[in-house]
């Protein structure tokens, strides 16, 4: 039976590991072609010996628009066109209000946001009509987390850019959403944690923020995001897919 995906080419940024490389994995199960990229070529070797196949690994840093600009030039030479991205790539660390730096906030903001918009706004040229574009937010865009507040504030532009691109693609019939993951088990959420006895009790904070229980998986996001990468949601634009266990539902 064929995939969701069957023939598709994608673009995963960060998808090196955790959310990014779960996702990557699926859409490739589901039948597409992925492009994965991120900044640490080990970590990249490493992934696209995870997935085994129909996989191909770029070394880009988000931040940089010379990366990008690279990335796309390969990607138009190589496959000529993009039917989903993926827009992962980004991250944050804690800093309580009054102690952030400018560096804290550029480096945030420089990947999360700027990163972001100039990943779609180069992939735009290799999309064709009816492609969709998933954009990699999270629950801080709406809940209230002490010392996060550049980091949630970065992801709350990510949700108002879906809403207006929606309305920028329209022509194009380009969907673009936005999920929103709750506390999910990564590496990045891991390096929040200096010792492991702070990574569980970090981890057991956030299960108790959670409704169901727990923290997610990765492979639950990859999920709902091949959910909007394929027809299966083709009237769904403009929307922020929360998949967090009711964490900022209830």
């Amino acid at each position: 039976m064929a995939g969701k995906l069957e023939g598709k080419i994608a673009l995963v940024t960060g998808g090196n590991s955790g959310i990014g490389l779960a996702t990557a994995k699926r859409f490739v199960d589901e039948g597409a072609f992925v492009y994965i990229t991120g900044r640490r070529q080990p970590e990249l070797d490493a992934a696209v010996a995870a997935i085994g196949r129909q996989v191909k690994a770029v070394r880009a840093d988000a931040s940089k628009l010379a990366d990008l600009d690279a990335l796309f030039a390969q990607i138009k030479q190589e496959k000529g066109r993009l039917d989903v991205v993926f827009v992962n790539a980004g991250g944050g660390t804690f800093a309580p209000l009054g102690s952030i730096t400018e560096e804290h906030f550029d480096q945030i903001f420089n990947t999360n946001v700027k990163g972001l918009l100039f990943t779609v706004q180069g992939a735009l040229p290799l999309i064709p009509e009816g492609g969709s574009i998933i954009l990699n937010a999270s629950i801080v865009s709406i809940k209230g987390m002490p010392a996060f507040s550049v980091y949630s504030a970065s992801k709350a532009a990510v949700r108002s850019f879906a809403r207006t691109w929606t309305q920028d693609l329209k022509d194009k019939k380009i969907r673009v959403n936005v999920v929103s993951p709750g506390p999910i088990a990564t590496p990045g959420v891991d390096g929040l944690a200096q010792t492991e006895e702070e990574r569980q009790a970090f981890y057991a904070q956030m299960a108790s923020m959670v409704p169901m229980g727990r923290v997610g998986e990765a492979d639950e996001i990859a999920k709902a995001a091949v959910f909007l990468a394929c027809e299966d949601s083709s009237f769904v634009a403009g929307i922020e897919l929360f998949v967090d266990g009711g964490a900022a539902q209830v």
